[in-house]
């Protein structure tokens, strides 16, 4: 299973009158990690997009163990949990600076083609990733 771990500081806009971390920024924070780990795996969105495929949240989960307030440091630790051609599957947990966890969660997103149906990725471009996927895992 591939990891990729995106820092993230709490901006003073992300907090709510009590100075914690709204719980509606824990999925942009997800999607943050999410867009950070397919750069690195070298698949950024943007050419999903000019392959003609969307991916699409479908499922998304959060749970929430500790508050985290204006200026943290966290890290958001991704993980490919499941690819296939018409499917794929993330994990998220973050942690603060001492490793203690303040949330975890979960996406599920199909695939669509330009008409926002569902579809599957060509053999090609799905063999293309996997190999990206490979090759990043090794370094």
């Amino acid at each position: 299973m591939m990891e990729h771990r995106t820092q993230i500081r709490v901006r003073y806009a992300e907090t709510d009158a009590q100075g914690i971390v709204h719980h509606s920024v824990y999925p942009v924070w997800f999607e943050e990690g999410r867009s950070d780990f397919l750069r690195k795996v070298g698949v950024a969105y943007s050419q999903w997009e000019k392959q003609g495929y969307f991916v699409v949240v479908v499922d998304l989960t959060s749970r929430y163990a500790k508050p985290a307030y204006y200026e943290d440091q966290l890290t958001v630790v991704t993980c490919l949990k499941r690819f296939r051609k018409r499917l794929m599957e993330f994990s998220y947990c973050v942690v603060d600076e001492k490793g203690t966890q303040i949330a975890h969660g979960t996406t599920r997103h199909l695939i669509m083609d330009k008409k926002g149906k569902p579809s599957a990725l060509s053999s090609d471009f799905y063999q293309q990733i996997q190999l990206k996927m490979a090759e990043s895992a090794e370094q």
